[in-house]
């Protein structure tokens, strides 16, 4: 049983009730998650109740739905498309404290550019502001059922961040799956397209570094290849 693919997590039974426990052996990580769910325990956005924090590992609520990335295409779609208005939300939210900053681009753009990673077109956007960032908006950490979003999973990449940057990287992960999910998730958003995707190039390249440290290597030949396109 997985809601969200970070840590071990497992279906554990309390007093009858269902709940998800999350162990996560990065601390700061697991601090992250436990800070998000309080500060969004008054907020309406389908999100797990925290119910116990201990040291070894997070309790909280199980959610309804299935994983966006577990049901079929248009299914897909139709999710992606409806978790953009959530994401907005959650960009409205009071931001809470002890989050950690964004990624640092330019740590990732002098990183890349010492790689020997395809060449790209790497240009820091400016800044559209600070928000309350879930940091993994994917479709692993969105449940789904009946016609809308009734999960948000995965909170321990939280941060205040670049709102255009949290949606750019969601729109271009998902658009790797299938090119519609970028346009449903941008217009659903209600962003300029344009600017969405002038963060696109950083997205590749934070990917790119994370399969050549971590990821397994069929993966990281499949995004060279897309990216060597990118240079035509």
């Amino acid at each position: 049983m997985r809601q969200g693919a970070v840590g071990a997590v497992r279906l554990v039974a309390r007093d009858g009730v269902r709940l998800i426990e999350k162990r996560m052996p990065d601390a700061e990580r697991h601090r992250t998650e436990v800070r998000a769910l309080q500060a969004l325990s008054s907020d309406d956005l389908p999100t797990p109740e925290l119910v116990e924090d201990a040291p070894w590992a997070i309790l909280m609520t199980e959610m309804p739905g299935r994983r966006l990335d577990e049901v079929d295409a248009e299914t897909r779609l139709a999710g992606l498309s409806a978790s953009a208005s959530l994401l907005r939300r959650l960009h409205e939210v009071q931001t809470p404290a002890g989050l950690a900053p964004r990624p640092d681009d330019a740590t990732i753009v002098a990183r890349y550019r010492a790689s020997d990673g395809p060449p790209l077109p790497l240009v820091i956007p400016p800044s559209s502001g600070q928000v309350f960032c879930h940091g993994d908006w994917t479709d692993g950490n969105l449940l789904f059922a009946d016609g809308r979003i009734t999960g948000i999973v995965d909170w321990e990449a939280s941060h205040v961040g670049d709102p255009l940057r949290e949606l750019s990287r969601a729109a271009w992960g998902a658009g790797r799956k299938d090119p519609r999910s970028s346009t449903a998730l941008i217009d659903a958003y209600g962003a300029d397209a344009d600017e969405v995707h002038r963060w696109d190039a950083i997205h590749a390249a934070e990917l790119w570094l994370w399969f050549a440290e971590a990821g397994p290597p069929e993966y990281l030949a499949r995004l060279t290849a897309e990216l060597r396109v990118w240079e035509t």
